[in-house]
């Protein structure tokens, strides 16, 4: 039988594998019954899924030409309640036709997680804690160095990734 730890920790790993395989939606079904704080405000599931539809550039592969390296986890349970909380580090490397491979962003995740039917999920994940931003240009559309710009203009038109109409 897996512990309870080790389930937790599979969780965030299995977050990572659906990111960097560019399964986008495998990824944001983890977060069916969690709520997402972002930069932007609080969202579920269909939200950071269209989150990352919009910003995460899948290339020719169907991958982003990532790896998200999840380290450091600290795991508290309740095993009478049925809850947990995992604090974690990330740092996302990435390596683009001939550039070398590159960390592009380092941060934590605070997460939070319940047992149901003896099997463990996601309920929160701060997704706002981006300690380190790097060149995210060649992994989302619309980082302009410093955060991100809108990717569509006051009537709601597309941008490219320039940013153009």
């Amino acid at each position: 039988m897996t512990s309870s730890e080790t389930s937790v920790t599979n969780l965030l790993y299995r977050y990572a594998e659906y990111m960097d395989s560019g399964d986008l939606e495998g990824a944001a079904a983890l977060f069916r019954h969690a709520r997402i704080r972002s930069l932007d405000g609080e969202l579920d599931e269909s939200g950071i899924l269209a989150f990352w539809r919009e910003r995460v550039i899948i290339y020719a592969d169907g991958t982003p030409r990532t790896k998200h390296v999840i380290t450091n986890p600290i795991v508290e349970v309740d095993e009478r309640a049925g809850t947990a909380s995992c604090r974690s580090y990330y740092t996302v490397f990435q390596k683009v036709s001939d550039l070398p491979i590159r960390a592009v962003i380092c941060g934590r995740y605070h997460d939070e997680f319940e047992r149901v039917g003896g099997i463990w999920r996601f309920t929160y994940r701060d997704y706002s804690l981006a300690d380190l931003p790097g060149d995210l240009s060649l992994h989302c559309r619309g980082w302009n160095g410093s955060g991100f710009s809108p990717l569509h203009d006051s009537e709601g038109e597309g941008l490219d990734r320039a940013g153009v109409p």
